[in-house]
């Protein structure tokens, strides 16, 4: 029985190890360190040794106080990691977030697949694997003959646990511009980068990539039969409990300074990536339609980190007068790219209900955009802090004419990648009913959305 998980949780603020409950799924103990980010040469790179010594030391600790029954992996995306003959590096890991590779912008655009193919949207500086790779090359001409294996970034510390080399589908299918979704296989860019033959195996994330390396077991104390799995791209270990007890289809949508919206068995529609929207691809290699807003970044921008409570006479004003936020306050991303925010009737002052009302009103309404672009279809589950916002989520189920449900808890990456290791579970974690609206409320809602629709309809034109 597996009764610990210790999962390696590398985010892009933290590294993070945590041992998880195989019951409960909570977090027994945490340690984190800041994912600091060295300069170079040859360019701004991960610090992988400083996390390697914290991982060691901190398996060793947690098996000692606890005991480790197993090993799971999740990572942010946007990364891979070249490895030469003997398994080391062939160039530091480059961070996603350097402007390097906009440097070759043009000349990666021509030879990138198309956004049919993909699911992947073209994305500055690192964001698509595939223009980390081409850059690279380019900077260093004898890189590609250097690099033997080409791991994506959950795999690279399951290389240095195990000594084996993988890929998994889920950090492929994070907009890398090398998987086709839809097909479950690698994109016509692999072989333009002449790198088919270097790409590891791709493997589930429930695979077992085989027991610890001796010098590894050595060093952490742990049994050298304990178990590593193959890991998981971080926004899909969120999703993985919905998908693993939830019924087709539903969406998720996951909240803090990102709101990422994710279908599950939804309608087939033709994405638009300039709407932002891409394709991920779950923990079982199915596509999952998604787009995204930094709803988190707007709330405070709109509210200037100053909430109210809206009383329900705040409600009844705000949908009465038809005081409405236009999009957006973070115009670099979402739907409403581009556009300039603004006020409709009189503004309300900060700090107050009638502004807390209409910020969750706009973000509720927003976040529709987000579900009807991806082809949203059944209920919607809402997690991370928008959860405990009630009229965002009435809003959201008006607008969207959907039940809508809260998580019961914080799943979180570690507990949704420790999921790996357990089997499948049907355990909801969600709350067993869906959010009610007052039919009075539910009317001057309707009317408020449509409303709203039609005048940013009517700002684009």
């Amino acid at each position: 029985m597996t009764r610990h998980v210790a999962v390696i949780d590398i985010g892009k603020t933290n590294a993070k190890l945590a041992l998880v409950d195989g019951q409960s799924l909570s977090e027994i103990s945490v340690i984190t360190r800041p994912n600091t980010v060295l300069p170079g040469p040859p360019y701004p790179h991960f610090d992988v040794e400083g996390h390697w010594e914290f991982l060691l030391d901190g398996l060793c600790d947690f098996h000692v106080q606890h005991g480790i029954d197993a090993i799971s992996i999740t990572t942010h995306g946007a990364c891979a990691a070249l490895l030469d003959a003997q398994g080391g590096l062939a160039a530091p890991i480059l961070d996603y977030e350097h402007s390097g590779p906009d440097e070759a912008f043009d000349a990666y655009s021509e030879m990138r697949p198309p956004f049919a193919e993909t699911g992947s949207p073209r994305l500055a500086g690192g964001l698509n694997i595939g223009a980390q790779l081409f850059w690279q090359f380019q900077c260093d001409a004898s890189l590609k003959e250097r690099t033997a294996q080409i791991v994506t970034y959950p795999q690279y510390w399951g290389a240095r646990l195990t000594g084996v080399m993988a890929t998994d589908v889920t950090s492929l299918g994070c907009h890398t511009d090398l998987w086709i979704p839809s097909d479950g296989r690698f994109s016509s860019l692999v072989e333009r980068l002449g790198i088919a033959e270097k790409l590891a195996a791709v493997r589930k994330p429930h695979d077992v990539l085989g027991p610890l390396l001796p010098l590894v077991a050595e060093r952490t104390g742990l049994p050298p039969e304990t178990p590593v799995y193959c890991g998981i791209h971080d926004s899909n270990a969120s999703l993985l409990p919905y998908v693993q007890a939830e019924n087709p289809p539903f969406s998720v949508i996951s909240t803090g300074t990102w709101v990422i919206a994710m279908s599950v068995g939804g309608k087939p529609v033709e994405l638009d990536p300039h709407l932002d929207t891409l394709i991920n691809v779950t923990a079982f290699g199915q596509p999952a339609p998604s787009a995204r807003f930094m709803g988190g970044r707007e709330h405070d921008l709109a509210t200037g980190g100053i909430s109210a409570e809206p009383t329900a006479e705040d409600l009844h004003f705000v949908l009465s007068n038809r005081v409405m936020l236009l999009p957006a306050l973070a115009p670099d991303s979402g739907p409403f790219k581009g556009r300039v925010s603004a006020w409709v009737g009189e503004e309300p002052d900060t700090g107050t209900g009638r502004r807390g009302a209409a910020v969750a009103l706009y973000l509720a309404l927003v976040t529709a955009e987000c579900l009807s672009n991806i082809g949203h279809d059944g209920h919607i589950i809402v997690e991370g802090p928008f959860a405990g916002n009630h009229l965002y989520l009435q809003m959201l189920s008006v607008a969207m004419a959907a039940d809508v449900f809260r998580s019961s808890g914080t799943t979180g990456t570690s507990s949704g990648a420790a999921m790996l290791a357990l089997g499948e579970t049907k355990a909801r974690p969600i709350t067993d009913h869906p959010i009610t609206v007052r039919a009075e409320d539910e009317r001057l809602l309707q009317d408020y959305a449509a409303v709203w629709r039609q005048t940013v309809h009517h700002q684009a034109h």
